[in-house]
């Protein structure tokens, strides 16, 4: 088959000691490494090693899950960004923040100024964050509705971009000569008033290298595909079959294409766990030795409380319960809810199984195989209108990600899919994005009659 025209899109998902649940108790594991910022840099550095278009950091303002189960918690990921921004030179560095915890006016000085730490490689995961354990952190007896957190998502990421805008490209003049250091008609207040923020500005960070640092989006409910239309420029999702996967992607596309943008700004990367040996039973065998790791009673009772049930419904040995509360009585993270429901139904799976099946990538598409055979899945779903590139999520870190930088990304290299060398440097400029417009560009500017003082 000839090869497409486009070319892939790597980023590689970094989570602690591996995606796998179990990978801390292999041998070769180190469980503190999850505050080590050593462990990053090196995890950064391989995946640049590799060509990859970025690094990517889930976050959630609440502890996650059981602490027995695997290394939980981790470091604020902007903060650690900067760390990854000087260990690195060109791959770019993805951060998830919520736009239910936080303000427009922090969030958008955070990212920009990440933006100029790194030269211009700074993307934000936009995620809406579900669950009470997190509202209770932030003095709120329960989540949002499902609605309302994508509501106030688009219009923080409405002011994020308007901040942003406030300074014009050339606002700061730097002229000793005559005493100017910016020009202060270039640098505007927004003025912005909605629904759930009143915001004056303007940001006090001039305009970044990349005018907008990327945004990427990681929801698949209808909402968040909204949402990904509307602003996202790479969107992370979790999908078990080729069908599932072409259906969402064209989707997408449709959608991104009826709200005004062109289908191409917009990145399709699916998530994918290789676990990968030199023999295809080799593979077999370390997934089979992770997946005999896990603690079941732990598993149990976070897909207990992703399904909305106790424990208890869930024996270890039957098929879920019939009874399951629909996707609409679910209020969060709607998207997974409904894969893990319709993994276990299409395959038939025990509760056993399906913990199994989840271990490795919380829903994501597990495949193991040579690196041929991982190169050859990835290709599959590229050629087929399934997806822009891959969400690469090893299993076990550091080992899992080096494996596929030395073995996977030459094989896509050969064929053709993947770059030998980085020709931009900036993320967007990985992902053969042009750096946007300022909104305000020409405008006369407000006065800036509000100056803060330094002492």
């Amino acid at each position: 088959m000839t090869p497409p025209d486009r070319q892939l899109h790597l980023n590689a998902f970094l989570m602690s000691t591996g995606h796998h649940e179990a990978s801390w108790r292999l041998p070769e594991s180190d469980p503190l490494a999850i505050t080590k910022v050593e462990h990053y840099q090196h995890l950064a550095r391989t995946a640049e090693r590799g060509k990859l278009d970025s690094i990517f950091f889930a976050d959630s303002p609440v502890l996650f899950g059981e602490v027995g189960r695997r290394p939980a918690g981790k470091l604020e990921p902007t903060v650690l960004l900067t760390a990854l921004a000087a260990a690195t030179q060109r791959i770019g560095l993805i951060a998830t923040a919520s736009t239910t915890y936080n303000d427009p006016f922090n969030l958008a000085r955070r990212f920009a100024s990440v933006d100029w730490v790194s030269g211009g490689r700074a993307g934000w995961n936009v995620v809406t964050t579900a669950g009470p354990d997190a509202a209770r952190n932030f003095g709120v007896d329960d989540q949002p509705a499902h609605a309302v957190r994508y509501e106030r998502a688009a219009e923080f990421i409405e002011v994020a971009q308007k901040l942003w805008d406030s300074w014009d490209d050339d606002a700061v003049r730097a002229d000793k000569a005559e005493g100017v250091w910016a020009d202060d008609t270039k640098i505007r207040v927004i003025d912005h008033e909605g629904e759930h923020f009143r915001v004056r500005g303007p940001l006090n960070v001039p305009r970044s290298p990349q005018g907008h640092p990327l945004i990427v989006q990681a929801g698949s409910s209808e909402n968040g595909k909204n949402l990904a239309a509307q602003y996202a420029e790479a969107v992370f999702t979790a999908h078990q079959t080729l069908d599932g996967a072409q259906a969402f992607y064209s989707d997408v596309k449709a959608r991104t294409a009826a709200a005004g943008r062109d289908p191409e700004s917009i990145k399709i990367l699916p998530g994918i766990v290789p676990v990968i040996g030199s023999t295809e039973a080799e593979a077999i065998k370390l997934e089979r030795e992770l997946d005999e790791l896990i603690k079941p009673e732990y598993a149990r009772e976070q897909l207990a409380k992703t399904l909305r049930l106790s424990p208890d419904d869930l024996p270890l040995d039957r098929q879920l319960p019939a009874d399951l509360p629909s996707e609409d009585e679910i209020e969060g993270a709607k998207s997974r809810y409904t894969l893990i429901v319709e993994l276990a139904r299409r395959e038939q799976l025990t509760v056993r199984q399906l913990i199994g099946r989840l271990g490795g990538g919380r829903g994501h598409r597990t495949f193991s195989g040579t690196p041929d055979q991982v190169a050859d899945a990835i290709q599959e779903w590229f050629f087929a209108g399934a997806a822009d590139g891959f969400n690469i999520m090893p299993p076990v870190l550091p080992s899992g990600l080096e494996v596929f930088v030395d073995h996977v990304v030459p094989i896509l290299q050969q064929r053709g899919l993947f770059r030998t060398e980085y020709t931009a440097t900036t993320l967007r400029g990985h992902y053969g994005l042009d750096r946007p417009g300022n909104r305000y560009a020409g405008a006369e500017a407000k006065e800036l009659t509000s100056i803060g003082s330094a002492f």
